[in-house]
């Protein structure tokens, strides 16, 4: 079996450790004997969503949310959003989840269009959020990372936020909520990266790229110690600072 990973914008939105959410994807899958392929998609390029098994977006700065809104705006986009309907999983951190919303506003210049995936929007916000957040999810349970995000995100009514705040900020530092899940698509302002301290999540992009590939199929188990031992960590450090 293999997978195929696709790295949007990786050479221009990758903050905040975003890459270690890549190298955790590829490690858990050659763990089990799977053969996992990273291919990096940029502004320009064509995107051939069919070969690609699971997308990963990250962070990136104004000007560069700015380059990939409007490059989404065409056919790469509309592939993208099909594959999502499809039920391919998707991973998209900060930056790229504001622009899998309705749109951005940022501090300055205009709205950037998003690709409507999630129902929200994002505006630029004075204060920023930042620090260490655990997060309760119906779907994944307890989740940890690292939030540094001065956008607020606010779910419309068809959302489905990913969790709810048990320490941090979230979507907006108001309503509770953090991320949102559309099929197998997901936001998150979870930096740290996300993926090594929750392994169950990663689990989840791995095992619903291999149903969509190969139909139904068990996932072998990891021995999940070390990457306990991550998540207590960071918990622990989350709840001795607040």
């Amino acid at each position: 079996m293999e997978v195929t990973i696709c790295w949007l914008f990786g050479r221009t939105m990758n903050i905040y450790g975003d890459r270690g959410n890549i190298l955790t994807l590829v490690q858990r899958c050659r763990w089990r004997g799977i053969e996992a392929h990273v291919a990096t998609y940029a502004c320009g390029d064509s995107l051939n969503a069919a070969a690609y098994d699971i997308f990963f977006w990250g962070g990136g700065q104004d000007r560069e949310q700015i380059a990939a809104a409007w490059d989404l705006q065409g056919p790469s986009g509309e592939a993208l959003r099909a594959a999502v309907e499809d039920g391919a999983p998707l991973l998209a951190i900060c930056g790229g989840y504001q622009l899998l919303g309705q749109y951005y506003q940022p501090h300055e210049g205009e709205r950037l269009p998003g690709l409507g995936i999630f129902d929200a929007y994002t505006v630029a916000g004075s204060r920023r959020m930042i620090g260490n957040i655990v997060v309760q999810s119906d779907d994944f349970g307890e989740l940890v990372g690292f939030e540094n995000h001065s956008g607020r995100t606010f779910l419309g009514p068809q959302a489905r936020p990913l969790g709810y705040v048990r320490k941090g900020f979230g979507n907006n530092g108001e309503d509770r909520t953090e991320g949102c899940r559309y099929r197998n698509a997901i936001g998150t302002y979870l930096h740290g990266p996300i993926l090594p301290k929750n392994p169950k999540l990663a689990d989840f992009l791995i095992h619903a790229a291999l149903i969509r590939r190969y139909g139904p199929i068990d996932l072998p188990p990891l021995d999940d110690r070390q990457e306990e031992q991550a998540h207590q960590s960071a918990r622990s450090r989350v709840f001795h600072r607040y």
